[in-house]
């Protein structure tokens, strides 16, 4: 691949009251990829997901991040918050809105690391604080209007349907301009035109993406690689989830072609056992 990476887990762990829940786990993200994390129930994706989005922090290993401008960061440590000022971005799988507040500054709320303006000129109402608001209510409303939602700027989140928080919450992450978007079931309560219009979207916003997901043809449809977490371990299998699949057969009947050449053998020298002394002094 010619592109960097930009994002890079170097063996992390994380322990919650003695269990290990992730070991030693590495995996890369690079600029412009689409990829996705799968594996069965209970094989550790969300705490993947919490640690490299600062929801937890890893007991052991390195998180490494390159910004924008080549900026290297270590962000074990780092809040959300701060991960999102500098360009990673994350919805939840249960969506986290500020319900009370309009889907307009659910929005503006996420921009707040673009502003130019320090407190002094917000305070004072100066004119770069008004050309700051100018800026960031375009920008809102033009998001807003790339989501369907544009006529509902001043109706409180928690009023929404479903669907339409989904893509509120999804509205939100890209407001902050991030340069990696990780999104943990992006599609549930997406209605089939909505889905079909986010697919098309994450293949034209030219940012890295991380997703997990349990839909499918949604996974099929958008990345461009597969990382499966399974027993403890993480394998990249490059293409989309198609590929995968056929990837896995290959193992499958390798892995069943091995088991057979093995109940062969042992077959054969239980049986040559079986046949007593002489036939055993005799297999030279």
């Amino acid at each position: 691949m010619n592109e960097k990476v930009i994002l890079r887990a170097s063996d992390i762990s994380i322990v919650f009251g003695g269990l290990r829940a992730v070991s030693d786990l590495n995996l890369e993200l690079y600029k412009g990829e689409l990829v996705g994390l799968i594996g069965p129930n209970g094989a550790g994706k969300t705490t993947v997901f919490n640690m490299l989005s600062g929801v937890y922090t890893p007991t052991s290993g390195q998180i490494t991040y390159t910004d924008k401008g080549e900026k290297l960061h270590i962000v074990n440590k780092m809040s959300p918050a701060q991960l999102n000022k500098i360009g990673i971005a994350r919805t939840f799988q249960n969506i986290r809105l500020f319900g009370n507040l309009t889907v307009a500054d659910n929005v503006r709320i996420a921009m707040h690391a673009q502003r130019e303006a320090n407190p002094l000129h917000i305070l004072f109402r100066t004119p770069k604080f008004r050309k700051d608001e100018l800026m960031m209510t375009n920008r809102v409303r033009s998001l807003l209007k790339l989501f369907g939602l544009r006529e509902k700027e001043g109706e409180l989140a928690k009023n929404l349907p479903y669907g339409e928080q989904r893509k509120l919450e999804i509205c939100r992450a890209l407001a902050s301009q991030p340069q990696i978007l990780l999104l943990d079931e992006p599609t549930n309560h997406l209605d089939i035109s909505t889905i079909s219009w986010l697919q098309n979207y994450l293949h034209d916003m030219k940012r890295s993406l991380l997703m997990v997901t349990h839909d499918r043809w949604f996974l099929d449809a958008v990345c461009t690689n597969i990382y499966e977490l399974a027993r403890g371990t993480i394998k990249l299998y490059e293409g989309n989830y198609t590929q995968y699949l056929e990837k896995k057969a290959t193992e499958a009947e390798i892995e069943a072609n091995t088991e057979r050449r093995i109940e062969s053998v042992l077959r054969f020298e239980r049986d040559w056992l079986l046949r007593g002394p002489c036939a055993r002094g005799t297999k030279a």
